[in-house]
């Protein structure tokens, strides 16, 4: 007798529950438990091993290697890497799109993923490509093509959302380049649980990967993210990819960041960035004049520093703002840096200034969305902290650079003379740096060093 099954899933990140929770586990949001109800003992009995689709996907491949080697005798396999016929995405990609890989692109709702992968489709070197969709129907994809200005001879769309239904149209076209929309939406007859669940996501994921080895098939799937920004589902989905793309900025903002995440075949940490325009997404080179242009000169709170993405230096604008507070206990918002970190650098640039933040709300933001880790950004954050508080603008073109530690001293940089000819580019005569890098340091042209030793030497030289 068929017996109904009936579990509860988050709808933010895919977590699992045989009952109604208010508070997911997986990612702590409220009230985003919904039911899911499935039949099984009836027919033939699903989810099994054997059936599930990592197991299946091997009768859809036109070849099937299992043989196993050792390490010294493997030799060196060759990799063909295809253009995008997009500068800025093969970078991100090491050089183009390799066979076989499978890459995870996520970011934002209207931030441009399902453009800049229609944009994609029609400027790749290879054959047909299969975009399959779960979200749109034809007719959509095709009037925002036409929008564009995108030829649809080479496209092929597959409005499915059926796993199995999907590997049959790859045997069968046998494409150059597979695009999933969205990998959310897929499921798998095999598999019990709602299209996004985290059994279905996870199976199908597999599936889809075992396809693309096998076959040397390049897949790309795009997946939804829950309010924090992750990729929505289980964390395992980028385990298994071999790249992971993030778009970063704000989706209402002209200009977007797309971030290397993970790429088995390349550099990760690398960035593209772009501008949405009425003709979809173009590539924007110059990236460091893009970050810092439009900057306020003489203005307290603004200071100029480099960060490395990758392989590339990046010169970015960061900017506070020290506000009296109306509240009981103030507040402290960031928008690019680590919130911890801030809050660490704050108490430092509190003990060595005495700036009384304990009664103003401090706003931490970088230009342009880009999010950063860099600790060499840490002495121009404090400085930015200490112009704002003071009303004391910084010297202009000057860049600062240096990492902070509890006591105040000042860290060596990393990648320097990277940044230093970014800095030079870009016009910046003055450099601010730790004296451990004195000796580091290849000086070029007309451009000053100050070596400092600790942040309270920063403000006789910046602020003079």
């Amino acid at each position: 007798m068929a017996k109904k099954n009936v579990t509860f899933f988050c709808k933010e990140c895919g977590y699992e529950s045989t009952g109604w929770m208010g508070k997911c586990p997986g990612c702590g949001s409220f009230n985003t438990f919904t039911e899911s109800t499935s039949v099984t003992g009836s027919g033939k009995p699903s989810n099994t091993k054997s059936d599930s689709p990592a197991f299946k996907a091997s009768s859809y491949s036109w070849t099937d290697r299992r043989e196993t080697v050792r390490l010294n005798e493997a030799g060196k396999e060759d990799y063909v890497r295809l253009s995008t016929g997009i500068d800025q995405l093969d970078v991100l990609f090491g050089g183009g799109i390799t066979d076989g890989s499978v890459t995870l692109l996520g970011g934002e709702p209207g931030i441009g993923k399902s453009t800049i992968l229609l944009q994609l489709a029609n400027s790749f070197e290879g054959g047909d490509i299969l975009y399959v969709s779960g979200e749109e129907s034809p007719a959509q994809i095709k009037m925002r093509a036409d929008r564009l200005n995108v030829s649809g001879e080479r496209i092929i769309i597959c409005a499915q959302t059926c796993f199995e239904v999907i590997a049959e149209e790859l045997s069968k076209t046998k494409p150059s380049l597979c695009i999933i929309d969205s990998i959310q939406t897929l499921y798998s007859e095999s598999v019990n649980g709602t299209p996004g669940s985290v059994s279905q996501a996870r199976e199908v994921t597999a599936g889809l990967i075992r396809i693309a080895k096998t076959n040397g098939l390049p897949i790309i799937l795009v997946g939804h993210v829950t309010k924090d920004g992750a990729i929505a589902g289980p964390k395992t989905l980028e385990h298994m990819v071999d790249t992971v793309l993030y778009f970063e900025g704000d989706n209402t903002d002209a200009y977007r960041i797309l971030r290397s995440v993970k790429n088995r075949f390349g550099r990760s940490g690398e960035l593209a960035f772009f501008e949405m325009t009425q003709q979809g997404l173009r590539s924007v080179d110059s990236s460091s004049a893009l970050l810092i242009s439009g900057r306020p000169l003489e203005a307290p709170g603004s200071a100029i520093t480099s960060a490395m993405e990758g392989a590339r230096a990046l010169t970015i604008e960061i900017q506070a703002l020290a506000a009296d507070t109306c509240y009981g206990t103030p507040q402290r918002m960031t928008s690019g840096p680590d919130r911890s970190r801030t809050s660490m650098l704050l108490a430092v640039a509190e003990q060595q200034f005495k700036l009384n933040l304990n009664t103003k709300d401090v706003f931490i933001n970088v230009i342009g969305g880009l999010r950063i880790t860099d600790p060499a950004c840490d002495l121009a954050l404090i400085v930015a902290v200490v112009s704002s508080a003071r009303g004391l603008p910084i010297n202009p073109d000057t860049m600062i650079l240096g990492e902070v530690g509890l006591t105040g001293e000042l860290r060596p940089v990393s990648s320097l003379n990277l940044r230093i000819e970014e800095a030079g580019r870009l016009g910046i005569r003055n450099i601010v740096l730790p004296s451990s890098c004195k000796n580091a340091v290849k000086k070029t042209g007309d451009m000053e060093f100050f070596f400092l030793d600790n942040v309270s030497e920063a403000a006789d030289v910046l602020f003079s």
